[in-house]
C-alpha cells in the first residue's frame, strides 16, 4: 500500500499543506513549518509562495477514513514523552517500569529457550 500526499486542513494553520507534508514524511508539523519559513526568508520567497499555492490547489484534502490513521488525529496526542508535560522524575519512573517489564519478558524468553522443553518442541517441529 503506497502512501499518498494530502493536505490536512484540520491540523494546518493556513491550508494544511505543511501538516500534510509532515504527516506524509512522519515528521513534526512545526519542523516543516520552520523549514518553509526559513526557505522563504533565505531568498526563496516567491518560489516558496508559488509552491505552497500550487500544493494548496493540487493536493486533495485528507479523506475521512485516512484521518484515523494519521498521527495527528482528533485527540491531539503528543508524540514524544517530554511533550506531554510530565515532570522528569515521573518520566524516569515510567521508563524504569517499562524497562523492568521488558527485562521480565526477556528473562522468561531466555528461560524457555534454554529449557529442555524448547529443545523437545524444536525437535518435534523438525520432524
Amino acid at each position: 500500500m503506497s502512501k499518498q500526499l494530502y493536505r490536512d486542513p484540520d491540523n494546518g494553520k493556513i491550508g494544511g499543506v505543511c501538516a500534510g507534508i509532515a504527516s506524509f514524511f512522519g515528521a513534526e508539523t512545526w519542523v516543516v513549518r520552520i523549514l518553509v519559513v526559513s526557505a522563504f526568508l533565505l531568498g526563496g520567497g516567491l518560489l516558496v509562495v508559488m509552491a505552497y499555492l500550487a500544493a494548496y490547489l493540487f493536493l486533495d484534502k485528507i479523506p475521512y477514513d485516512k484521518r484515523a490513521q494519521s498521527p495527528f488525529n482528533e485527540h491531539k496526542m503528543k508524540n514524544k514523552p517530554w511533550q506531554t508535560g510530565q515532570s522528569p522524575s515521573n518520566l524516569t519512573k515510567q521508563l524504569n517500569e517499562e524497562f523492568e517489564q521488558m527485562e521480565t519478558k526477556l528473562r522468561k524468553m531466555e528461560a524457555y529457550v534454554t529449557s529442555s522443553s524448547f529443545k523437545v518442541h524444536r525437535e518435534f517441529k523438525n520432524l
